[in-house]
């Protein structure tokens, strides 16, 4: 198929890199970059989702004395 387009700057430099190392011709070449966009697009991996579990009641936290002395130990004079 034959068909115009317009490349930005980057991707003419891209596209003139790739011609150079493979010694290909302009249509090969961007068919090159293209299908490796693509293939790149197919391997994103699925976002980051945080798991959480419960863990339970805990510890009562409502004298912050002895929740210290329970984490710490007793405390030395």
């Amino acid at each position: 198929m034959r068909t115009t387009v317009n490349l930005s700057d980057d991707v003419a430099a891209a596209v003139a890199q790739v011609r150079r190392e493979r010694s290909i011709g302009m249509s090969e070449a961007v068919n090159v970059l293209i299908r490796a966009g693509l293939t790149a697009a197919k391997r994103r991996r699925e976002p980051f989702r945080q798991t959480s579990h419960d863990l339970g009641s805990g510890m009562d936290v409502t004298n912050i004395g002895e929740a210290l002395e329970t984490l710490d130990g007793p405390a030395s004079l």
